[in-house]
């Protein structure tokens, strides 16, 4: 049986997609390998995956989803090159595909992906976009390694600053929602743990009515906003204070400074 896919960066999201292929049953076992530079690091994801190979040496043929910081792009694709990998599925933000081909070499089809957070509990969202060579195979190939961790959208790479400034930047907006909302509650008088937990529970929660609902998210707002009620009155605050504004300065300026560090 030989490998199916090769994970080249072993880090927290090459690990998540690594673990949500082998709950999922993607491979069978030996299928999968993971280059890991760092010995510790490798020694780590061997425990932790044992029917798993993972080494510092890259595999020849074997597709692969790079999953190394965007400074460790160079030597990463660089350390396939004429291996006669067939595809590559980018995950590193803000390096177009056009470098990814140029350092990869001719006969190596690009993919590039950019997921989320979440991904490391399974609850991720990807947008996928295929390079210059890429057929509607490798897209779907892509689709199916990253839904193994939450969801996916398919997109041009045009478009994928946008969805790093959104869905890419958009857990650390919600994460300060949380710390902001701790905080108030705080302030009003609950103590620290139990206004950690409400706040954690109620974002859980409204995220999964928001999913599951088959409703926009301004009917939703609608359903809890009484007239004259006590949300109605917390809601006036916030669009007084801008907040509709402020979270767009906020995706615009993280799309600006994704464009930046394409160099685009």
């Amino acid at each position: 049986m030989g490998f199916r896919l090769q994970f080249i960066g072993g880090g927290k999201m090459g690990e998540a997609l690594l673990g949500g292929l082998c709950a999922g049953g993607w491979a069978q076992p030996g299928e999968l390998a993971v280059v890991e530079t760092f010995a510790a690091r490798r020694d780590e994801l061997a425990g932790r995956y044992p029917r798993t190979l993972v080494s510092d040496v890259a595999q020849r043929g074997v597709d692969a989803v790079l999953a190394v910081k965007p400074n460790d792009i160079e030597a990463a694709a660089g350390g396939l090159r004429g291996l006669g990998v067939p595809r590559v599925l980018s995950i590193a933000a803000g390096v177009r595909t056009r470098s990814l081909e140029h350092l990869l070499g001719a006969g190596t089809r690009v993919v590039r992906a950019m997921p989320n957070t979440p991904a490391l509990v399974g609850a991720g969202v990807s947008a996928v976009a295929p390079g210059a060579s890429a057929t509607d195979d490798d897209v779907a190939w892509a689709v199916d390694v990253l839904s193994s961790v939450g969801a996916t959208e398919i997109t041009s790479e045009q478009q994928l600053d946008a969805v790093t400034g959104l869905s890419g930047s958009g857990p650390a907006y919600v994460f300060l929602v949380a710390e902001a909302l701790i905080a108030a509650g705080v302030a009003e008088g609950l103590a620290p743990g139990m206004a950690d937990t409400l706040v954690r529970e109620t974002i859980r929660g409204a995220g999964e009515l928001l999913v599951r609902a088959d409703r926009p998210p301004a009917g939703l707002r609608a359903d809890v906003t009484s007239p004259g009620g006590t949300t109605a009155e917390g809601l006036r605050v916030l669009e007084d204070a801008g907040i509709r504004d402020a979270f767009a300065a906020a995706v615009a300026a993280a799309t600006r400074r994704s464009l930046e560090l394409s160099g685009s």
